[in-house]
């Protein structure tokens, strides 16, 4: 099995971010990987997925992933049917750190139990 087709599930995921600057390449062996995520949080998810595929280390794989916007961890669009809990369980694995996301878009937001389908909320560095 080439790496290419080992890590097609990273090569998805950053097609689905929509990675800028994106550069695949494949050498002896080894995945040359190279772009721009638009948020840490991208960046990160990235990464797991490498890991998730070839262990902590992996040897078969390069990767220079840099950030667009450090500025905030995230940015979410809001889908029918999610509250700021499940949404900070998802981005913190802690839904009681919903208030870390209300808090960063009070000029959008007046009450944490009221989001709507569509909303771009914030979701900060914590």
């Amino acid at each position: 099995m080439s790496a290419k087709s080992k890590y097609q599930a990273v090569l998805d995921l950053g097609q689905e971010f929509q990675i800028k600057n994106g550069d695949v390449q494949e050498e002896g062996g080894i995945l040359k990987l190279k772009g721009e995520a638009n948020t840490p949080y991208e960046k990160n998810a990235l990464w797991d997925k490498i890991k998730e595929i070839g262990g902590e280390n992996p040897a078969d794989i390069k990767a220079n992933i840099t950030v667009a916007d450090n500025s905030v961890y995230h940015r979410h669009i809001v889908k029918s049917g999610e509250t700021l809990g499940k949404i900070a369980k998802h981005y913190y694995g802690n839904a009681s750190k919903y208030q870390a996301i209300f808090q960063a878009n009070t000029n959008i937001l007046s009450n944490p139990d009221v989001i709507h389908p569509d909303q771009e909320l914030i979701i900060p560095n914590i």
